[in-house]
């Protein structure tokens, strides 16, 4: 039988298969948006060394199933353009490609489509992935990032460890306004509800609580709304699934530059390293959030960070977790991994 070391190959991403010997080979692409000329790669390897067919995983990756442990050093050297081009000239990433990828624990980061095509999005959000891939790979530790381009949340980016949505701050001139009402009617139809006529021919509006959408920009007939040339960024954690307690993420900040959202980025490996004491085990970054507790994770994560003025982090955060057992959070000290007996 051949002798396979299922744990390296893991870490190149080459996931285990329920079919003995079998793996699958997870193909990265930060922001999802490529040239189409790798179909005829991905087809290659599929027909080559795989059982001919493919899946584009839940996090946008091109995985190929039906590897053969003793194909792998074969499929690293045939996929080494493909790394470099996604990798090292699209993301400016740093790393040895010759024996394919060195790590798994950072997985792709998702983004949708966003500023190239959607008519609604506020940002880039290819280019955000690509900076943000450049930061977080290659490292040993998990993390789950998604970015969205606006607040509709294509990429569910209230799931992820770090969730990433581009807003907008509409900037309202009144003297191009003629109270037709129409982002009155736009935002109560498909937003908060913060604009209301003022009772003197223009619009109010309920600052704290706009999601920063857009959608009176698009509304409005006459240019009285719009989008400013900076763009701004809010920032969900600990959003997860799984079978113990799943939660959506809590917003940690709001109205962030792009420089001030690459800089919390920038932290999160050392905030790992340190909340896993050096040992890169598979944990949801919201367990570490729990683990390190969230105002240790919010100096620690806000250290060296300059803000931009309009800022706003969250002071606290209070968790809202699908409990499938009664009291879950209920054990014995010794069992508590924050506590020290």
């Amino acid at each position: 039988m051949e002798d396979i070391k299922i744990k390296e190959l893991r870490q190149m991403c080459y996931r285990q298969s329920k079919i003995p010997g079998e793996f699958m080979l997870q193909l990265r692409c930060a922001g999802n948006y490529m040239d189409a000329k790798w179909l005829a790669m991905v087809q290659h390897v599929c027909q080559t060394w795989g059982n001919g067919d493919f899946h584009i995983g839940t996090r946008m990756t091109f995985d190929i199933p039906g590897i053969k442990a003793k194909s792998v050093p074969a499929i690293n050297k045939y996929i080494e353009p493909f790394i470099i081009e996604m990798e090292e000239k699209m993301c400016g990433v740093k790393m040895d490609t010759r024996d394919g990828y060195p790590y798994i624990g950072p997985r792709n980061v998702v983004a949708c489509v966003g500023g190239i095509h959607c008519i609604k999005a506020n940002i880039n959000t290819q280019d955000m992935a690509h900076k943000i891939e450049k930061l977080i790979y290659p490292n040993p530790y998990h993390v789950k990032i998604a970015v969205g381009g606006c607040p509709n949340d294509c990429a569910k980016a209230q799931f992820q460890d770090i969730g990433i949505v581009g807003v907008t701050m509409p900037v309202y001139d009144a003297d191009r306004c003629i109270s037709c009402g129409a982002c009155v009617r736009k935002c109560q139809k498909v937003a908060t509800g913060v604009l209301e006529p003022d009772g003197h021919g223009r619009v109010a509006k309920d600052i704290c609580c706009c999601v920063g959408c857009g959608e009176c920009v698009t509304a409005c007939p006459t240019g009285a709304w719009s989008r400013q040339e900076r763009v701004f960024y809010k920032i969900y954690i600990g959003g997860r699934s799984g079978k113990q307690y799943p939660r959506m993420g809590k917003m940690f900040a709001n109205w962030l530059s792009e420089e001030a959202v690459l800089a919390i980025i920038k932290n999160w490996p050392k905030f790992s390293e340190m909340a896993l004491e050096g040992k890169a085990e598979y944990l949801h970054g919201g367990h570490l959030i729990d683990r390190a507790g969230y105002h240790n994770f919010k100096t620690f994560m806000l250290a060296g960070v300059k803000l931009n003025p309009e800022a706003l982090i969250a002071d606290n955060v209070y968790w809202a977790e699908q409990e499938y057992r009664s009291n879950i959070h209920l054990k014995p000290l010794s069992r508590h991994l924050n506590v020290t007996p």
